[in-house]
């Protein structure tokens, strides 16, 4: 057993080796998943790229289910996000862009589940109802931002349209990935960008935009498109 700093208790190694071995396990299993497709990834091919035996990789989890379900845990985590503190005139804008940019990064990290999302939902209801529970979320925060936007005068909708706007952020944002690889490949660059996605989805903003907000966002464009 390794030795710990005085004070702390003594480490177990075995339990260290263990945990080292489950993150190399999750670490691998989502470059694969990212690179090939999910549906594309069995856990021998996994076990080859650790260069360790089947078994070794059972031990750790029981199958590839169990890896999809602690990557999809660290990705529920990694987009539970909140949004920033309500900021008026010009900052609003920048609070939503910063919010969307930030959506894209976790969804590009973990892009593996939008590619293959139905299937994946699918076949497992514990991750259907936390990705219900991820849009809803969601869809909460994206309508309370521009709702900030409305009450301050910078965006030009009422309730109702808010609300639609908030879905269809929704949609772009979850079916982006798709979009992309089929107009140019599964590695498509742009999609690589999460400001290029960001700035898509501000443009179903634009057009409720006023003033300088409009104005605002239109030099966001520039910036970062």
């Amino acid at each position: 057993m390794a030795k710990a700093p005085a004070g702390r208790p003594p480490l177990d190694g075995n339990a260290v080796r263990t945990q080292r071995t489950r993150e190399r396990i999750l670490s691998v299993s989502l470059a694969l998943f990212n690179e090939r497709g999910e549906g594309h990834v069995t856990t021998g091919m996994i076990a080859d790229e650790l260069n360790i035996s089947p078994g070794n990789l059972y031990y750790h989890f029981r199958n590839k289910d169990q890896i999809v379900e602690r990557l999809f845990d660290r990705f529920e985590e990694r987009i539970s996000i909140e949004p920033p503190p309500p900021s008026g005139g010009a900052g609003a804008i920048e609070d939503l862009w910063l919010y969307l940019h930030l959506m894209f990064e976790a969804i590009w990290d973990y892009r593996f589940l939008y590619r293959n999302l139905e299937d994946i939902v699918g076949r497992n209801r514990r991750l259907r109802e936390h990705f219900n529970r991820i849009v809803e979320a969601k869809l909460a925060a994206v309508e309370g931002l521009c709702a900030g936007l409305a009450r301050a005068g910078l965006l030009e909708a009422t309730p109702a349209e808010v609300r639609a706007l908030a879905v269809n952020v929704l949609v772009v944002a979850t079916y982006w990935l798709n979009f992309q690889a089929v107009r140019a490949g599964r590695e498509a660059g742009d999609a690589r960008d999460p400001g290029t996605g960001a700035f898509q989805v501000m443009s179903l903003v634009a057009p409720y935009l006023a003033g300088e907000a409009r104005r605002h966002f239109e030099r966001l464009g520039r910036e970062y498109v």
